[in-house]
């Protein structure tokens, strides 16, 4: 999800409906006419629409059509946060955790991104469930960590889909379970997340809870090494030394070509 969520149409009317203004200036703003859609969003944002207020909020937190200013972001992110937005307390939040516009407070971030998540914002659910696994800045809950990185999943976040795969591998909040890791990890990898690629690669070259498949494994490896992924180059060397010449070519062309779509991304997936 973008900073920016679209409200549903409803059905014609006389004059225009604050979801006809809102629709017209999201038009704006994924034309990239930024100011514009500014220019539609101001009034409705002092008429208290929160969405209009944390669109205003995100534009100033990213510098789009105005100057980057984290305290007016602040404002009208706290305005929409206030008012029940969910997408308005996800995105304070992260002026909070980043300390941009506010001091830094990652515990009232953490209260953003739950109040975001109950309302059932996958970005937020993302979040906080990799901040209640960490343990770094609040205190660990690997339950409620896994309870929110179900959730994000289910909405298709691949980042919790890696994280579900990390929690069975490593036997955290639930008994190790290979098979079930592999099965988040493929489908974490299939929706792009470059970590899930790459431990699906390593499942494949280890035959962890997957048959061992060297071109399959050197093939996801590829694919996160190019995404960034920290974890695949030390498995790349060994995986494809398992390959003839001809056949890690073969992959390495396959790997550069876009990823095909996801068969799933639900967790019922076989």
């Amino acid at each position: 999800m973008g900073l920016f969520d679209r409200f549903r149409r409803s059905g014609p009317c006389a004059a225009p409906s604050v979801e006809d203004r809102m629709n017209r200036a999201l038009d704006a703003a994924q034309q990239g006419d930024y100011e514009e859609a500014l220019h539609l969003w101001e009034p409705l944002a002092r008429e208290g629409v929160a969405r209009a207020q944390n669109n205003i909020g995100a534009c100033f937190a990213e510098g789009l059509g105005v100057r980057r200013e984290p305290e007016m972001a602040q404002k009208w992110l706290s305005l929409a946060a206030q008012a029940g937005d969910m997408v308005g307390q996800r995105n304070l939040a992260a002026l909070y955790f980043k300390g941009e516009g506010v001091p830094q407070d990652y515990v009232h971030a953490a209260e953003l991104y739950g109040a975001a998540a109950a309302q059932g914002d996958g970005p937020a659910q993302d979040m906080l469930s990799w901040m209640l696994l960490e343990g770094e800045v609040i205190p660990m809950d690997p339950l409620e960590a896994r309870r929110w990185a179900e959730a994000a999943a289910a909405q298709g976040i691949a980042s919790s889909m890696t994280r579900m795969g990390m929690l069975y591998h490593n036997a955290v909040g639930v008994e190790r379970d290979a098979t079930e890791a592999a099965r988040w990890w493929k489908m974490a990898a299939e929706a792009g997340d470059a970590d899930g690629q790459a431990m699906l690669g390593a499942a494949y070259h280890l035959g962890s809870g997957v048959p061992r498949d060297a071109a399959a494994a050197y093939l996801w490896l590829l694919r996160a090494a190019d995404g960034g992924s920290a974890l695949a180059p030390p498995f790349l060397a060994t995986a494809r030394e398992a390959l003839t010449p001809e056949r890690a070519a073969e992959i390495e062309h396959t790997a550069a070509q876009p990823l095909p779509a996801p068969t799933s991304t639900t967790p019922d997936a076989a």
